[in-house]
Order: C-alpha cells, then sequence, then structure tokens
C-alpha cells in the first residue's frame, strides 16, 4: 500500500474516532495536593496509591525518597486519602481545591486551533489532523527537499506522520527527533513543527547551515492516539490508548526494550508510568523501533521533546552507571545549556536521567543509544520551570515561539559541539 493510501486510511481513522468521542472529563471539586516522602515506608505508601483507583491521579512517578509528587484527587476519594496520608505521617500541602476552577482559568490563554483556517503558525496548538495536514503540505510544496515518513502505526490505527528534510544531496549525518510520545506534553509537539518550518525557511546561516549539513526526521507527534484523547476527552492523559482491563494505556516512554521495567515504572496498568505487559507491547512503540532500526547506522543524533521542568537529560535512566562516553555527553551538555539561556536567559539544568531527574527504565533515547549505536542521544524537558502542572502540561500558546526559539539555539549548539567531537563522521 503506497504511503499516500495509508495517509488516506490514517486520516479516515482520526476522523470516525472523534465522531465517537466520549464526553470530555471534567475535574470540578478534585483537589490537587502535593505530598513529598521522607523514607522508604512513606515512599511505599504512596506507590502503593498510585494506580490504585481512577479517582486518585497522581502526576509524578513516584520513584525516589524526598522528590515532590502531585496528586488529583476525587471529591469521594478526598477522606480516604488524607486518612491514609496521615497515618503515614506524609507531609502534603493542598495546590487547590477545583482543579477544573484553576484550569478554566489558565486554558484562557492556551489558545488551542482545530480545522485551521489560516495559515498554520506557532500562536496557537493544533489538532492532530491539522498538523498531519500542514505536513503533506511541505512535501508538496518542497519536493526533493520534504519527504513525508510514517515512522509506525497507533493502536487506533493512526499513522505516526513525520517529514525527512534533506537540503543540498543525500549521505549525509543524520538527526532523529521525536516530541510528543507523552499525549499532554503539548509543547513538545509544536516545537518539533517550529523546528521543521526553521530548518526549511529560516535565513540565519546556523540554521541554514542546520538544515543543510544534516538528513532530518521529525516526528511530532509520537503518540497520536493520545494526543487526540487530549483534545475530545482528557486533557491529563499521558498514555496511548490500549485497553488493559478496566484501565487504557501504556507509558511509551517505559515500553522500549531496553532495560525495561527494571526501575521507575509501574506493573499497574492504571498508573501513569505502567511499562505495559512487556517491552515493545504497544505498536506505537515496536513500529517505531522497526523504522528507526531500518535507519541503523544514518542517525548520529537523537533528540527527544518532553515537558516539562526545564531539563536537559542523556542516558541512561535505568542505573547510575554513565555511558562509556560520558565525558563528550558533558561537553554537548555544558554547550546546549549555555545556548537555550542566550536568548531569554532561560536557565536549564539535567545530566545523566536516573540522577539528574529520576530513575526510568525503558525510555527512547536509552534504547536509541544502548542498541541502536547512537552514540549522541538526548532528551529536552521544555518549559516551563515551575512545579505546577497548572502551567506545565498546559504552557500558555504565547510561549509556544520563546520556548522553540531557545530550544533551536540549544540543537544548534547541540549540533556543533556533537560535530567538533566527531560524532558525525
Amino acid at each position: 500500500m503506497s504511503l499516500t493510501k495509508c495517509l488516506l486510511f490514517a486520516l479516515l481513522a482520526i476522523v470516525a474516532t472523534a465522531s465517537v468521542s466520549a464526553e470530555r472529563v471534567r475535574y470540578d471539586n478534585y483537589r490537587m495536593y502535593k505530598a513529598t516522602s521522607e523514607n522508604a515506608k512513606q515512599l511505599a505508601v504512596l506507590k502503593d496509591l498510585e494506580g490504585s483507583s481512577d479517582s486518585i491521579l497522581f502526576l509524578d512517578g513516584v520513584h525516589i525518597v524526598g522528590a515532590e509528587v502531585q496528586i488529583v484527587v476525587a471529591p469521594h476519594k478526598v477522606a480516604d486519602f488524607l486518612d491514609i496520608l496521615g497515618k503515614a505521617e506524609i507531609k502534603y500541602e493542598l495546590k487547590t481545591s477545583d482543579l477544573q476552577k484553576s484550569m478554566d482559568e489558565v486554558e484562557e490563554k492556551v489558545a488551542i486551533k482545530g480545522r485551521a483556517t489560516r495559515a498554520y503558525n506557532w500562536a496557537e496548538y493544533y489538532e492532530l489532523d491539522d498538523t498531519y495536514a500542514w505536513l503533506q503540505s511541505l512535501a508538496q510544496q518542497n519536493p526533493g527537499v520534504v519527504t513525508l515518513i510514517e515512522g509506525g502505526k497507533t493502536y487506533q490505527g493512526r499513522s505516526i506522520l513525520g517529514v525527512k528534510i534533506t537540503k543540498g544531496g543525500s549521505n549525509k549525518p543524520g538527526i532523529f527527533l521525536e516530541a510528543g510520545i507523552h499525549a499532554r506534553e503539548w509543547i513538545a509537539p509544536a516545537a518539533a513543527t517550529y523546528i521543521i518550518n526553521q530548518l526549511l525557511t529560516s535565513e540565519e546561516e546556523s540554521v541554514k547551515q542546520l538544515a543543510e549539513n544534516y538528513t532530518w526526521y521529525v516526528l511530532p507527534h509520537a503518540n497520536p492516539d493520545g494526543y487526540v484523547y487530549t483534545h475530545t476527552t482528557d486533557r491529563l492523559w499521558r498514555k496511548t490508548r490500549t485497553p488493559y482491563g478496566n484501565c487504557f494505556g501504556a507509558d511509551p516512554n517505559r515500553n522500549w526494550g531496553f532495560h525495561w521495567n527494571e526501575v521507575g515504572a509501574s506493573s499497574n496498568p492504571c498508573s501513569d508510568t505502567y511499562a505495559g505487559p512487556s517491552a515493545f507491547s504497544e505498536i506505537e512503540t515496536l513500529s517505531l523501533s522497526e523504522y528507526l532500526k531500518s535507519l541503523k547506522g544514518k542517525i548520529n543524533l537523537y533528540i527527544s521533546l518532553h515537558a516539562y521542568s526545564q531539563y536537559l537529560l542523556y542516558p541512561y535512566g535505568h542505573t547510575n552507571e554513565l555511558p562509556d562516553n560520558v565525558a563528550d555527553f558533558k561537553k554537548v551538555y555544558d554547550a546546549s545549556i549555555a545556548a537555550v539561556n542566550k536568548r531569554y536567559g532561560t536557565t536549564y539544568t539535567g545530566g545523566n536521567i536516573y540522577d539528574a531527574i529520576y530513575p526510568a527504565a525503558g525510555a527512547s533515547v536509552d534504547w536509541a543509544y544502548g542498541t541502536q549505536d547512537v552514540r549522541m542521544s538526548f532528551c529536552y524537558e521544555l518549559r516551563p520551570s515551575s512545579s505546577s502542572f497548572l502551567t506545565g502540561f498546559r504552557l500558555p500558546a504565547a510561549q509556544i515561539i520563546p520556548a522553540s526559539e531557545e530550544l533551536l539555539d540549544s540543537i544548534v549548539a547541540m549540533a556543533t559541539e556533537v560535530k567538533n567531537l566527531g560524532y558525525f563522521d
């Protein structure tokens, strides 16, 4: 079947799915708490709570003692929840007593564009089919430069659609960029499409060199089903949409077949960090990994975009042991976070995943580094630095362009340092 036909079927599936979407989830009178464990016993209590009920939603993984965890609790579960925290002497803080009201206040700043009626832009967030239509238009307008690629399939039959950008010949070093693997992190796909546009249109010399010296593979939406679900039904959805009993979805960034489910993931299907019943159980990660395998030897730099907290991360997530070329990772890291700071003064921090943020096995960047010989593999956690998801997963649309501009500055510096270290040879 041709790619054009695949895309047609995928778009039909999107329309069909949208037409039967469930009623939008609301969080009226839901409370949001911030809790912190002080010892292993308290951490175990929080781990037991995570995924114990669909009326208690953990917005952060429960991985290490001392880390703050944001928890959303339905009204009828508040008394039980507070009783459990009280008996375990876990310190907590009420952040909002009506989550829906707080979300609505933020939503006024989060512009959403669907069924685009004017030129695609970065002053608003777009629905999936609008971005896919835009990608198709780029291929039509830039023959020989932009090629549509299908990085995989989804449980609901959608394409994981992206573009390959090649300017000035082939056989150039490859840079692979995936975004949106976690559905609710809208700034990541928006930034990915901004980068695509800049690679094709920028007159800035450093960006032109970035476009002309490398072959780019960019997938703005690595989890299309989940992204659509955040628009139609539940803005806070993170996972895929595969059914598992009474629960749905696995965390596609804990599902890759590299030290799968060893640490920093859950075996509970109701948990937001559910690793799935097996490595590559999700068709999204399985089919994307097969596509990446077909590019083995062609990809020199792998970049994954997430949100939020302003981190730049490199392997590993399953252990605090450092990669054998960690000295080079640190050089690239230093150059990249210095560059991200120059335009707006935005401060990033980070390091190896396990120590800098939390243990997390089964991530795409680790798999690319550990199994595909991609010796430079990074994850960006984009704006904001705030610990509140109200502005984290719901970053105002006015920040799409500045967040993307500083990201591109950083990637220019990253590519330059990677080249200087000989990884593009």
